[in-house]
């Protein structure tokens, strides 16, 4: 049994959820809920975020192809691979806000 002076290691997951929990909630209880706006602003950012990567790889993909001639042995594999990437920060983003 711990003590009330100890604090509980920051190693274990539930410990970081709830501590996570509890600055979401003194942030929502200062700041209130957020607009309408702001949550339309959310959901663009998080669609550049995945569509921004997507383009850089097909316009990388496209070049690639037209250099070697290969068809689309590069786009579509680079279309794929930035949209994991998006993805994944998108991800990343979202856990952190």
């Amino acid at each position: 049994m711990t003590s009330p002076e100890t604090e509980p290691d920051d190693g274990d997951p539930l410990v970081r959820e709830v501590r996570l929990r509890k600055k979401r909630r003194q942030r929502w209880l200062r700041e209130g809920d957020a607009s309408v706006a702001r949550r339309l602003a959310q959901i663009g950012v998080l669609g550049w975020m995945i569509v921004v990567p997507m383009l850089t790889g097909m316009f990388a993909g496209r070049w690639l192809d037209r250099t070697f001639n290969s068809g689309i042995f590069w786009t579509a594999p680079l279309l794929m691979f930035g949209l994991v990437i998006g993805c994944w920060s998108a991800w990343k983003w979202i856990k952190n806000v």
